[in-house]
């Protein structure tokens, strides 16, 4: 038996209940496995409760992925190009990852080394910025790659 105001020490299974009664608190078994098994004298509600708050706190912490999403066509003109690269260094630099694609509408889908090449043209031009995490691929109508902020 092991506990908070107790020294550790080897009782039976009713003293145990008998000195966790008396101080008004439960009787936890923590290693089960252990010879003689391992028990703790503790107030199990504020046990869970202090859990919980734990709990609560690292999913607070925890980082929230962020991606925004630049749309580009397989014809984009250079000032429009340089005006999407501005916005994708502002998003990396907040630290969201940025998903670039290239939408094909109609038969421009015949242009899909035009759109490769300004997807690697975008990534290029952030690299001093962010990483590129998936080579361009194309999905349907869509080719795109994502980029995810440096640390």
């Amino acid at each position: 038996m092991v506990g908070e105001k107790f020294e550790p020490q080897i009782v039976s299974l009713r003293e145990a209940l008998a000195i966790a009664e008396q101080y008004g608190l439960d009787l936890v078994e923590i290693s089960p496995q252990a010879t003689p098994p391992v028990c703790k004298v503790m107030d199990y509600q504020k046990f869970l409760y202090e859990q919980k708050k734990k709990q609560k706190e690292i999913k607070a912490n925890s980082a929230k992925v962020v991606i925004k999403e630049i749309r580009l066509g397989p014809q984009t003109d250079e000032h429009d190009f340089e005006f999407k690269t501005n916005h994708a260094i502002r998003f990396l630099k907040e630290g969201c990852k940025v998903k670039i694609d290239v939408f094909f509408k109609g038969r421009s889908i015949v242009y899909k080394d035009q759109g490769e090449l300004i997807l690697l043209k975008f990534a290029q031009a952030l690299e001093e910025y962010g990483k590129l995490e998936q080579m361009p691929k194309l999905e349907g109508k869509r080719m795109m790659i994502l980029i995810s902020p440096k640390k």
